[in-house]
């Protein structure tokens, strides 16, 4: 499962279809004609203030059956998945059950001296050393094959020392949380995190979605299908892809999700810092940082951007906060072409150019 990392350059992507709020104006609704105009693909939800601006589908989902996107398509939110997984390991340090500065040994035995000391604080900032991944997204991996295969595995740096993205670090955070937890990984989630923040829309496999909300993932113009209908576990995906990717959720449950994180119940402030906090930076310019399970930058108007995006041959969907302006934006496709990031880009323009617009008239 892939971070994209070109998120402030190429500003990553697309989005839409059935109006669910009222038509924007300004920026946002010249920009809603271009989309339609050029045929944009996905669906995308803009918040401004607090007040949801934008939230529709546009294009196609499912081209065989000729279904649009809408506001409630169920979509794969990809490495997106990653800040839940954080969300998760601070949730049980909140509850004592165990700290961000353990070393994995606590949680695995016979584990080889090289990896001994690996902390989840580590494992959590990508600066573990172990590999991106250990085979592809949709191969039948246990959860014993992961742990043996990340033990046994070359580490790419000294742990602690370098940044490097590793799906498989997260993968382990998964299993950490299942058995500290002592249930499933995707459980523990709905019961402390999607439930709280009335997320029902949001898993692997628990919302039992209908198959005409899924979007249908193409490679080409060949169809790939939707995620639920490749080899999966009975709980969920093989674990070379839980808890690093692979979530299914919508529009309506994300916002929900980015209002809880803005509340106060949902973690305390202190994992909240954790969090944002810019830990470690992921390029040699440190124009951006990471935090647990989130991208950290700072805007050209020196604002926060909190953000996390992902992608793989089918489907990208990106999650950006910019905490310091209230603005959220969120968009997912299964159409990766240049031109529909061109048009993402833009939209995310129009979005800063409203609120802009809207604090000037106030």
């Amino acid at each position: 499962m892939m971070k994209i990392n070109t998120y402030l350059t190429a500003l990553c992507l697309w989005v839409m279809s059935v109006a669910v709020v009222a038509a924007p104006g300004g920026e946002l609704a010249a920009w809603t004609k271009d989309a339609e105009k050029n045929h944009f693909n996905g669906v995308v939800l803009v918040a401004l203030g607090g007040e949801i601006k934008l939230k529709r589908g546009y294009g196609i989902a499912d081209k065989e059956n000729k279904r649009a996107f809408s506001a409630d398509t169920v979509f794969d939110i990809l490495s997106v998945t990653k800040q839940f997984t954080a969300a998760a390991i601070l949730k049980l340090e909140e509850k004592g059950l165990l700290s961000v500065n353990d070393p994995i040994e606590r949680f695995f035995s016979q584990v080889p001296n090289d990896k001994r000391m690996i902390t989840l604080h580590q494992l959590l900032t990508h600066t573990s050393g172990l590999q991106s991944d250990f085979k592809e997204d949709y191969e039948v991996v246990s959860r014993n094959d992961l742990i043996n295969g990340a033990l046994h595995s070359t580490l790419t740096s000294t742990p602690g020392s370098n940044y490097e993205y590793s799906n498989l670090g997260y993968s382990l955070l998964g299993i950490i949380i299942e058995k500290i937890s002592g249930v499933s990984y995707e459980k523990f989630l709905n019961e402390h995190l999607f439930a709280p923040a009335g997320m029902s829309d949001t898993g692997y496999k628990i919302p039992q979605w209908p198959s005409q909300n899924l979007i249908v993932g193409y490679d080409g113009n060949s169809r790939w299908g939707t995620p639920l209908e490749h080899e999966w576990a009975e709980d969920g995906p093989w674990w070379n892809l839980k808890a690093n990717g692979g979530l299914l959720s919508t529009l309506t449950d994300l916002h929900k999700w980015h209002v809880a994180l803005s509340g106060k119940t949902m973690l305390t402030d202190a994992s909240k810092l954790k969090l944002f906090s810019p830990h470690v930076a992921e390029n040699e310019a440190a124009t951006s940082h990471y935090g647990y399970g989130w991208a950290v930058f700072k805007t050209k108007r020196n604002t926060n951007l909190i953000a996390h995006n992902g992608g793989n041959p089918y489907f990208f969907s990106d999650f950006r906060r910019y905490t310091d302006e209230n603005i959220l934006i969120l968009f997912a496709t299964n159409d990766r072409s240049k031109k529909n990031f061109k048009l993402y880009g833009r939209l995310i323009k129009a979005a800063i150019a409203d609120l802009n617009r809207t604090q000037e008239e106030g």
